[in-house]
């Protein structure tokens, strides 16, 4: 079999909304003409896209396809660092964090067509007591809405914005100590975010203008206010003007620790995880490919979010449209 232009499709069939039953044959139907071989492989159950991804690796596969959420994205590219086996993004989840940030388009033909520009990138990761995230690690409250939105039997915003009510209702901040660039800061906290990428998914920017090929965490400390303090930075969260309100704190480094004086919640990707109270952090520079768009969107505040709100109900409008036809 020749590897050098072997893909492997990995499709997560109950990530996000919707029937994945179109993805196989629009992925083949686009991509075999330019000479690309595609098999494909479908997860059960949480760390098939890893075991199957490592797979492809090992046979050295030209890419993996992730066709799924980002539970599904983090799992692949887990098994893709530090390899020549690059990343493909099909989002299909509620969030879509990765996809977002690269600028690679909810609708799944436009994303294929992405793969197929074959324009490859090596970008960062970040890892966590050694534990590979891609868009954003957290403690905190973002952390405990991931971990009540787990929970939840229906997927989607609305369901999201129903576990992040329910948590904001009881949520206590904690103390934190960071150390990173050579300095040490206590504070207590509403979150901490460790970005890479500059989005949870959904068009929240954490870390507007985080990079991924910079080699460097953008860490975000939210501080404990008051309801209408946390009320505000929740807009701003939607706006990207999250940088310019006074009950943040953030900075780069490559490296960081932190620690916290109790138990609580923690997510990597979105993705509920137990971790020990002593958090080390590290960017991971330039070590996985990822096939991404060949023109760099920058970052502007208000527009960037206001454009891709309407690209998300475009995307919206032609599913709708595609389920009746």
């Amino acid at each position: 079999m020749n590897t050098s232009r072997q893909l492997l499709l990995i499709i997560n069939p109950v990530s996000g909304i919707g029937s994945k039953d179109t993805i196989e044959p629009l992925v083949r139907s686009r991509l075999e003409p330019l000479g690309f071989e595609i098999s494909t492989a479908y997860t059960c159950a949480h760390g098939d896209a890893t075991r199957l991804a490592g797979n492809a690796v090992d046979a050295g596969f030209y890419g993996v396809i992730a066709a799924g959420g980002d539970g599904t994205v983090n799992e692949t590219a887990a098994a893709l660092c530090h390899s020549n086996t690059a990343l493909g993004i099909i989002p299909c989840g509620s969030g879509n964090g990765l996809a977002r940030h690269l600028g690679i388009p909810l609708d799944p033909l436009s994303a294929v067509k992405i793969i197929a520009e074959n324009h490859i990138v090596k970008s960062d990761y970040g890892a966590v007591n050694d534990m590979p995230f891609f868009c954003t690690f957290g403690v905190g409250f973002d952390a405990a809405v991931s971990s009540n939105f787990a929970r939840q039997h229906r997927r989607g915003k609305l369901a999201y914005i129903k576990s992040a009510i329910s948590e904001y209702i009881k949520f206590h901040p904690q103390v934190y100590t960071i150390s990173a660039n050579g300095h040490i800061l206590t504070e207590k906290a509403f979150l901490i975010a460790c970005c890479n990428a500059s989005q949870y998914g959904n068009n929240a920017y954490i870390a507007p203008t985080a990079s991924i090929t910079d080699g460097l965490l953008d860490i975000t400390i939210i501080h404990a206010g008051t309801p209408f303090d946390t009320a505000l930075v929740g807009m701003d969260l939607f706006t990207g003007y999250i940088n310019s309100n006074t009950m943040i704190h953030t900075f780069r480094a490559p490296s960081a620790v932190i620690y916290r004086q109790s138990e609580g919640p923690a997510h990597l990707d979105g993705e509920p995880v137990t971790i020990d109270d002593t958090m080390a952090i590290k960017c991971h520079a330039n070590a996985l490919p990822i096939f991404t768009p060949s023109r760099e969107i920058e970052f502007r505040p208000i527009i960037t979010p206001i454009e891709n709100a309407l690209k998300d109900l475009a995307s919206s409008f032609n599913r709708l449209i595609a389920r009746k036809v």
